[in-house]
């Protein structure tokens, strides 16, 4: 019997090991550490194979080997290694689904751990992608997010090194991927994260722009107002270029929205610096904004930075950022009132099985009384009631 568990109790695990002889596995991201996987054999022998982000395909075989040979199987290699196509994808909807476009970072933000146990950009052929949303289109699925940690790069690093890649129907960049999928029948929207503000180019604007089933909701990731927490961070933008880029998409983008991350304490952050975050939140007015205090990640050059904030002054903070945040978002849902919206039907609510719920172009989520028939579908609701996280419609 094969175990493999996300949320990992390993003192279950050992007992169900003695219990039932069964095999253990454990992989990702954070087997690329060296410090997590000599922990793991140090503290939990009975562990009986690891494996890294670059040898899930070598998975089954790992596996036969520890049942076969009755070892250890400790398979983590470079982390540059080549992308695997082809390896089988176990989707939770059957309604909106996401792609991988691309691998690794090139970054190295200061705060985190993504290009040391991911290793460096590598973009998956345009065909591969374009091929795998025609599928997911034919299977019915409705919504797409391409994923990436900067998919605003897509094939740059391909380009610049001149390592070869295969154009398909003309597709060389990031703008010409979404207008390439924007063209496929069945797929209703077309969501991305993460992009990165340094790399937002015009062309990528436009093609937001120009392709309707592109969402105008745009996640721009912030991380701090400030521009010398910003060159902490190693982030290469300042303050004053990310509300420029914020502009430029506003005055080009009809309808634009824009959600973002913003990381509160971070290593040397005054209160004074943390001003500037609250300072750019209130310019952009966000739609969401997803909030962290900063946690210390062994083996990146913030977590060797002598000037940590105090747990207490970053909790301070981050209800200051928080209480804005929730201020903007009150009166943000107002606009919503009386408005014609359309929604993919995801499903029933959660809180209310009686109800459906869906979401906004805008990813708002919006529960309504309707047949469970309307499920997968996209459909026109007219919203007549705004709570903090949640509008409430009605089919017109």
């Amino acid at each position: 019997m094969l175990k493999i568990s996300c949320l990992v109790n390993f003192g279950e695990l050992k007992r169900l090991k003695e219990e039932k002889g069964i095999i253990i596995a454990i992989g990702g991201c954070m087997m690329q550490e060296k410090h997590i996987t000599d922990k793991i054999k140090e503290s939990y022998p009975f562990v009986d194979v690891i494996f890294g982000t670059h040898t899930l395909h070598k998975f089954p075989e790992d596996i036969f080997k520890a049942i076969e040979e009755k070892r250890k199987i400790e398979d983590v290699i470079d982390i540059d290694g080549k992308t695997y196509e082809g390896l089988p994808i176990k989707r939770d909807s059957n309604i909106k689904a996401s792609v991988t476009i691309m691998n690794g970072c090139n970054n190295f933000c200061s705060y985190c751990i993504v290009p040391y146990v991911r290793g460096r950009e590598r973009s998956r052929e345009p065909k591969a992608i374009i091929e795998e949303v025609k599928e997911l289109a034919k299977q019915g699925y409705k919504e797409i997010t391409l994923l990436g940690q900067n998919v605003n790069s897509y094939l740059r690093v391909e380009r610049e090194k001149n390592i070869p890649f295969e154009e398909y129907n003309g597709v060389n960049s990031f703008a010409k991927l979404l207008i390439e999928i924007n063209k496929i029948e069945g797929i209703e929207r077309i969501r991305f994260v993460s992009p990165h503000p340094k790399d937002f180019t015009d062309d990528v604007i436009e093609a937001i722009a120009n392709c309707k089933k592109v969402c105008k909701l745009v996640h721009l990731p912030l991380q701090s107002g400030n521009t010398k927490v910003l060159k902490e961070m190693n982030r290469k933008y300042t303050k004053e270029q990310y509300l420029n880029l914020v502009e430029k998409m506003k005055n080009k983008i009809p309808n634009l929205t824009l959600s973002t991350d913003i990381i509160v304490g971070f290593p040397g952050e005054t209160d004074e610096e943390f001003e500037d975050t609250l300072d750019v939140v209130r310019k952009v007015n966000f739609e969401q904004v997803y909030m962290f205090i900063y946690s210390r990640r062994v083996g990146t050059p913030g977590d060797r930075m002598e000037n940590q904030v105090p747990e207490d002054i970053k909790h301070i903070r981050f209800n200051k950022l928080k209480a804005l945040v929730e201020s903007q978002i009150e009166e943000n849902n107002k606009k919503y009132l009386g408005t014609k919206q359309m929604v993919l039907v995801e499903g029933t609510s959660k809180n209310n099985p009686n109800m459906l719920t869906g979401r906004t172009d805008s990813n708002k989520v919006v529960i309504f009384e309707g047949d469970k028939d309307l499920i997968g579908k996209y459909i026109e609701l007219e919203i007549i009631s705004e709570h903090m996280w949640y509008l409430k419609g009605k089919i017109k």
